[in-house]
Formats: structure tokens, C-alpha cells, sequence
């Protein structure tokens, strides 16, 4: 299920670029659902695959697909300037559990750092 706010009005969506080019390295599908959900977040909503990133802080989400054996992960944060920014994006390798890894939080968080 998707969740709209429904205020109208579309924010600007920017990238940092290292998200930008892992992206564009993730397979077709992948990319489709993810611009999907990115889309969704930039007219004020929330897709089903985004949740929140409570280990950063408020308005940080993650929105993550599966695709075959594999699972990809993309972070945005909503609450800058009125623009969505994307600040990460990854292939998750980890076989221990579903958490993101310590390592991908860490840099979540210097980006962030250097956004605000």
C-alpha cells in the first residue's frame, strides 16, 4: 500500500553522486522500483518499501528491493531545504540478518553531516 499526504505540490529530488552512479549500476528493475519510490517521497507520500532509518534520525528513509538473490538499498533524507536528497545507495552483501551494516550507516551519516 502507498500513503499519499496529498499536498500537490512535488519537491526537487538532488544527489549526491556517488549515490547517482551506484544507482545507475543497479539492474533495470531495480532502478524502475526505486525511481518509483522516489517519486511517490518527492509528492509527499511513502511507498510501501520505504521505512524509516530510526538509527539516523527523523526524516531519513530507506527504501529497499529485492531482486532475485539480492537486495539493494537506497537512503534519502526529506527534511533539507525542501528537497528529497538521495545520500546513499548500495547492494546489500551481508548474509547475517536484514540490518544494514554498520559500515553503510557510517557513511549515511557523514553525508548527512556534510548536507545539513
Amino acid at each position: 500500500m502507498t500513503t499519499f499526504r496529498g499536498h500537490g505540490e512535488t519537491r526537487p529530488i538532488g544527489w549526491f553522486r556517488a549515490a547517482r552512479k551506484a544507482v545507475e549500476r543497479f539492474p533495470e528493475t531495480v532502478r524502475d522500483r526505486l525511481n518509483t519510490a522516489l517519486t511517490i517521497a518527492a509528492e509527499g507520500g511513502k511507498a510501501d518499501i520505504a521505512k524509516p532509518l530510526k538509527r539516523i534520525g527523523p526524516g531519513v528513509m530507506q527504501v529497499a528491493v529485492r531482486y532475485r538473490t539480492d537486495a539493494y538499498r537506497l537512503v534519502y533524507v526529506t527534511e533539507v531545504s525542501g528537497t528529497l536528497w538521495v545520500i546513499h545507495a548500495f547492494q546489500k552483501k551481508s548474509r547475517t540478518g536484514i540490518r544494514t551494516p554498520k559500515r553503510e550507516i557510517d557513511l549515511v551519516r557523514a553525508r548527512l553531516g556534510r548536507l545539513r
